[in-house]
């Protein structure tokens, strides 16, 4: 591509001119597919890939600098991390699914319940709202440390923490009865 050309659909950019769109597509959109399909092997994720990028360099025309870097390899950032990103984000979704698959706490049945667990509830009521909500999320509502993690918008490590220190709250309720045992073994496996 001349120099010319380059720096005329940087104008475009710069100036939020939809032509640029229709430009970098015609003289860069092949190209771009390649480094999308290089990353994810997959025709349709591809696809998907390159149309991300075009909306997130449309998006980003603004921060285009060429004294940093040349058109090119601009848009071939753009394109393979959106690529990197598309490949994670499914790589999470199928470790999610996996997780609820393989999840213990979906597979409990009426055998499992004791008239220990049954005051379970009252007794969270004594302990720390923080670790109430853990613990209630994790054996009550059978999420996984992940999807607790989510839905609560906690860092991981700290529903770790919380767990751990909302058992040992428990323990303190219960001593080392077996309702205890029996929680400890629902949620970590």
């Amino acid at each position: 591509m001349s120099a010319l050309l380059e720096n005329h659909i940087v104008e475009l950019l710069q100036e939020r001119n939809e032509k640029a769109i229709s430009l970098l597509y015609e003289h860069y959109g092949n190209t771009l597919y390649g480094v999308a399909f290089k990353v994810v092997r997959n025709a349709d994720l591809a696809e998907d890939v390159v149309q991300e990028s075009f909306i997130k360099i449309w998006k980003k025309s603004d921060s285009y600098d060429s004294t940093k870097a040349k058109l090119f390899t601009w848009l071939f950032r753009i394109t393979r991390n959106t690529a990197i990103d598309k490949l994670r984000s499914i790589s999470n979704k199928t470790d999610k699914e996996i997780q609820i698959d393989v999840s213990d706490v979906y597979n409990l049945g009426v055998n499992h319940i004791t008239p220990e667990l049954l005051d379970i509830r009252d007794n969270l009521e004594k302990i720390e709202d923080k670790y109430q909500i853990v613990l209630d999320a994790l054996f009550f509502q059978g999420m996984t440390q992940q999807e607790a993690s989510d839905e609560l918008n906690i860092p991981l490590g700290t529903i770790k923490s919380r767990l751990k220190i909302g058992l040992r709250e428990l323990r303190k309720i219960y001593g080392s009865s077996a309702i205890l045992l029996f929680l400890i073994k629902c949620i970590f496996s």
